[in-house]
């Protein structure tokens, strides 16, 4: 018994620990277009420089690559709200 409930404690800490699995988070993929928010957003993102749970190239064209974002102010594939804290996951922007 004790076993079961340790095994099911450590699952949810470590396993997944990023919302994001197979370049997707709420069955939205996470390339293409993306629109800041202030409110009403997809996802809450914060940035951060080291030990992201996503790495984000900013691209200046329509992409479908995993991973590259291009900022729009409108038509967008999902919106995002920049946050310091509460996030959905974390991004950071790569080269």
């Amino acid at each position: 018994m004790k076993t079961s409930v340790l095994f099911a404690v450590y699952a949810l800490l470590f396993a997944g620990s990023t919302p994001i699995q197979n370049c997707k988070c709420k069955n939205i993929s996470m390339y293409g277009r993306v629109k800041i928010v202030e409110t009403h957003a997809d996802f809450r993102i914060k940035v951060v420089d080291s030990h992201a749970d996503f790495d984000v190239k900013k691209v200046n064209y329509n992409s479908n690559i995993c991973g590259e974002w291009r900022f729009v102010d409108s038509h967008s594939d999902f919106t995002v709200k920049l946050v310091n804290s509460h996030e959905d996951f974390t991004i950071k922007f790569v080269r």
